[in-house]
């Protein structure tokens, strides 16, 4: 069975940031990641983490005015400087707190902007990341994000991060495959994974529709939780979901992996 992290963004959200580490703890997970540590001192995340023996396993890259609903501004050829800037203060944070690769939220093009001036900015402005990343032994990575949510995304499939992935030519530049994400927009989610399972280097996961928790939709997750053992994933999957109801209530799904993986040991 693959190993799991909290998605303290998302999950636990009935409780506030800060307590939902030793929530995370007590619910049996390892290991965590959310989307931004900017608004907390480093010191004081790494006290959480110690004192409820987790791991980080991923934070984002700053991406922005995200209240103002910008999603990365990676795409955005303006902005480069203050991207630039934004790279280093998320080494500051993942060097303290131990984190062993990052995530770019690539953005949404705004008007005037045409797509191939966004891959453009998005392909410098990755290169430059992924070097930087590299010097520290952190590896970046890019998540495409389906179009339904957050309309305007400048990648929405698999094959646009890869093809990006293969134009910035850097070897610490990997895919971040969000299951939910990569379902709305194309399916085909064994065969994307097995295809690509060399440049996956973070999964993330949400059942569809309503991005809640395996079992809840379409998604077959006992499958993918196999698949994913024959590959011989190491990494740990994301769980970046909205709980239905409060979060450990709708913890059943992670009970029943378990035991699944228990008895076929």
């Amino acid at each position: 069975m693959p190993k799991f992290a909290a998605n303290l963004t998302m999950l636990f959200n009935e409780v506030p940031f800060l307590d939902r580490f030793a929530a995370a703890a007590e619910a049996g997970f390892e290991a965590v990641e959310f989307l931004f540590p900017y608004p907390f001192k480093a010191a004081e995340l790494a006290e959480r983490l110690e004192a409820n023996k987790l791991k980080l396993v991923l934070h984002n890259l700053p991406a922005g005015n995200w209240e103002g609903g910008e999603r990365g501004i990676a795409c955005l050829p303006d902005r480069r400087g203050e991207f630039q800037e934004g790279v280093g203060r998320a080494i500051e944070y993942a060097k303290a707190l131990k984190v062993p690769q990052l995530n770019c939220l690539v953005g949404i093009p705004t008007a005037g902007i045409d797509r191939d001036t966004a891959l453009n900015s998005i392909v410098d402005n990755l290169r430059y990341a992924a070097g930087e990343l590299k010097r520290e032994g952190i590896r970046l990575l890019v998540e495409p994000c389906n179009s339904y949510d957050i309309p305007g995304f400048a990648l929405n499939r698999s094959a646009e991060g890869l093809d990006v992935i293969d134009k910035v030519g850097s070897d610490n530049l990997f895919l971040q495959y969000d299951i939910y994400h990569m379902q709305r927009m194309e399916g085909e989610l064994a065969a994307t994974i097995k295809k690509q399972f060399a440049k996956i280097a973070h999964i993330q996961l949400a059942d569809n529709p309503g991005r809640n928790e395996p079992g809840t939709g379409e998604i077959n997750y006992p499958f993918l939780f196999d698949l994913l053992d024959s590959l011989g994933y190491a990494g740990y999957v994301g769980c970046e979901y909205k709980p239905k109801t409060q979060t450990v209530d709708g913890l059943g799904w992670l009970r029943g992996a378990q035991q699944r993986a228990a008895e076929l040991a």
